[in-house]
């Protein structure tokens, strides 16, 4: 169901919003650099997600929707059928080692792109690496998605992913400065923006949406590994108090194992591009905890930017949110319909037939009552 993906997802996008704030407050406390604290919310959220799993391990798989296609392959034999398929059908058939593979591929995705936007916000300031990130991320995966799965907006999605991105320019164009290295910047944003797309749609296509939570799991155990040595030489120690130590807990949990639980699971359910869209509620979320809790405040043009930000998603909802209609269900109407249109056409040849017949019969008998 996309309602139920838009749900995930947007559960997800808050508890990243979220994460943001706590991140802050951790830095400022605990001493941890931006690297150490993405590697103690993997570690954390691997230690979450395996006794979860362990004790529980069906409860937290997520059936994935059947979405309805526009254009259904043909019945091709061998190889020529198999590669008409759908990506995400294609990647289902794959041995295990290729499955596991990918799940390698999605782990340094993860590792990937938050690590480079950490690194751009360190050199162009937190503004613009947000915009450039989370502004290419939707329009990398759109194209991806476009490409090789065959996922289309259309022109209402375009327009609402355009209007997206207009209101994230707004909402996070009124605080940052130019940075130290502006053109490192840039490239670390990009970098960034390739990895969240390369998880998204990898996510998306190749069905491992049906177990979010191992996905999720087997991202961050890569990811932790991949970030464990860049860990160490920026210092991962930590000092034992209440504070540091519930902040940990809490990213581990939160913006970690739960957010990218359900963000795996929404894409069970919601295309990919639309998914990138839906997530850009991250940066209303921090906005509004930056306001409330932390006694920032945001400008006009910013505000401006959260209320075109929000109408864009809420846009894009009302446009993707409509009852899907099963391919066989589909398939019996067409049926249907041509059998009623054959039907109709039968009708009207045999009216046809046996007006003419009585035409000629008629004509015949004036013709022998001339005579």
């Amino acid at each position: 169901m996309p309602a139920r993906g838009f749900l995930f997802i947007s559960v997800a996008a808050t508890a990243w919003g979220t994460g943001g704030a706590a991140a802050a407050l951790l830095y400022r406390t605990s001493g941890l650099g931006p690297i150490a604290v993405s590697w103690w919310r993997m570690a954390i959220g691997v230690t979450i997600l395996a006794a979860v799993l362990a004790v529980r391990p069906a409860v937290l798989a997520v059936r994935p929707a059947v979405l309805a296609v526009r254009h259904r392959p043909a019945v091709l034999p061998g190889r020529r059928r198999l590669a008409a398929l759908p990506i995400r059908r294609r990647l289902a058939t794959l041995p295990e080692r290729r499955r596991l593979g990918h799940l390698v591929v999605i782990g340094v995705g993860l590792a990937l792109y938050q690590t480079a936007y950490y690194g751009a916000v360190a050199r162009i300031g937190l503004a613009v690496a947000t915009v450039v990130t989370l502004g290419a991320g939707p329009v990398l995966i759109a194209f991806g998605a476009r490409v090789w799965m065959g996922e289309r907006l259309g022109r209402a999605g375009t327009a609402t992913v355009g209007l997206a991105l207009v209101g994230l320019a707004l909402l996070t164009g009124g605080s940052g400065g130019a940075g130290t290295d502006p053109a490192l910047g840039i490239l670390l944003s990009l970098l960034s923006a390739s990895g969240y797309a390369a998880v998204t749609l990898l996510t998306r296509a190749r069905g491992t949406a049906g177990r979010p939570y191992d996905t999720a799991l087997a991202g961050f155990l890569v990811g932790g590994v991949c970030l464990l040595p860049f860990a160490l030489l920026e210092g991962v120690s930590v000092t034992y108090d209440t504070g540091t130590v519930g902040w940990l807990i809490y990213l581990g949990a939160v913006p970690s194992a739960l957010a990218y639980g359900l963000f795996f699971a929404g894409l069970a359910h919601v295309r990919a591009a639309t998914a990138s869209v839906v997530a850009l509620l991250e940066p209303v979320v921090a906005a509004g905890i930056a306001v409330a809790l932390l006694g920032e405040r945001l400008s006009a043009a910013a505000m401006a930017g959260t209320v075109v930000l929000l109408g864009a998603v809420a846009a894009l909802v009302a446009t993707e949110i409509k009852p899907a209609v099963p391919v066989a269900t589909a398939t019996a109407a067409a049926e249907g319909t041509a059998a009623a249109e054959g039907t109709a056409a039968a009708e009207g040849t045999a009216a046809a037939e046996g007006t003419a017949a009585a035409e000629g019969t008629a004509a015949a008998e004036d013709a022998a009552a001339t005579r």
